[in-house]
């Protein structure tokens, strides 16, 4: 292919990264909002719902910020899906101990229950999504790290 300054540097668009990260993306997103159907979650839903579950194990209080942070969701929108979990009976909202301007995020029973439950068949989509990867699924880890910067 001759080089021209407007034309795109891959012979096929099955060549960009960018355009098969989309792909394989949208393949996920549309598959996982599938599986998650059942216990009426989003995506967001479930991945703030697992890393309060995640952080509360690290036996730190939960906040609003420390979860915005660890999921990489925006903080207006980690406060959005907040609000409508709490709606929904999966959290609650407490007055931090010592910061008067933060509140802690804990699950409620049913939260838990529905965590659990709902991690249990994401991991499950997840093992038969990514099989074909193999013994490469590591690597493939390792890879998706180095482009979040970790």
């Amino acid at each position: 292919m001759k080089k021209d300054e407007n034309a795109f540097s891959f012979e096929a668009a099955e060549e960009s990264p960018g355009f098969l990260l989309w792909q394989v993306t949208s393949l996920w997103q549309r598959e996982i909002r599938k599986a998650l159907e059942k216990y009426d979650l989003t995506h967001s839903q479930f991945v703030l719902l697992a890393s309060i579950m995640w952080l509360s194990q690290q036996q730190e209080p939960v906040t609003q910020i420390l979860l915005s942070a660890h999921s990489k969701i925006d903080p207006m929108t980690t406060s959005t899906v907040l609000r409508t979990l709490q709606t929904k009976g999966l959290l609650e909202r407490k007055e931090h101990a010592t910061d008067t301007r933060a509140k802690t995020v804990v699950l409620t029973e049913t939260g838990i229950k529905t965590t659990k439950q709902a991690i249990k068949i994401v991991e499950k989509f997840d093992a038969e999504f990514f099989e074909p990867l193999g013994a490469k699924v590591n690597e493939f880890n390792k890879k998706l790290r180095l482009l979040l910067g970790q």
